[in-house]
């Protein structure tokens, strides 16, 4: 993953979703920034995909700039996770509702770590 994926145009819109998603530097793994939501899921979705395919034992999803993130979105994190061949995503600093969806939809889920 090269550069950013924008949704939501090349700048934020005042009254729209955007999401940004860059590599994070020095370790395997992204870092999201805006909101994960119906507007912004395709870039998520192809974000993770790359993610997984980049995938070597343990990847990083840093989300402390992430304002909101919805069923779906979290739902794309699961599925992906769950077809990683071994290893784990450790999510960091996820919305408040990251971790609640994950529990109530995927307990027990062993490849996904949750730091807050």
């Amino acid at each position: 993953m090269d550069a950013p994926h924008v949704a939501g145009g090349a700048a934020p819109v005042p009254g729209r979703a955007a999401l940004e998603v860059s590599p994070l530097p020095g370790r395997s793994g992204i870092r999201a920034r805006g909101e994960i939501s119906v507007l912004t899921r395709p870039s998520w979705e192809q974000a993770l995909s790359e993610l997984a395919r980049r995938h070597a034992g343990v990847s990083y999803v840093e989300l402390s700039d992430v304002a909101f993130v919805d069923v779906a979105g979290v739902s794309a994190l699961a599925v992906t996770a769950m077809n990683l061949p071994d290893g784990r995503f450790v999510v960091e600093n996820p919305p408040p509702q990251l971790p609640r969806v994950l529990e109530m939809f995927w307990p027990g889920l062993d490849r996904i770590e949750v730091a807050l």
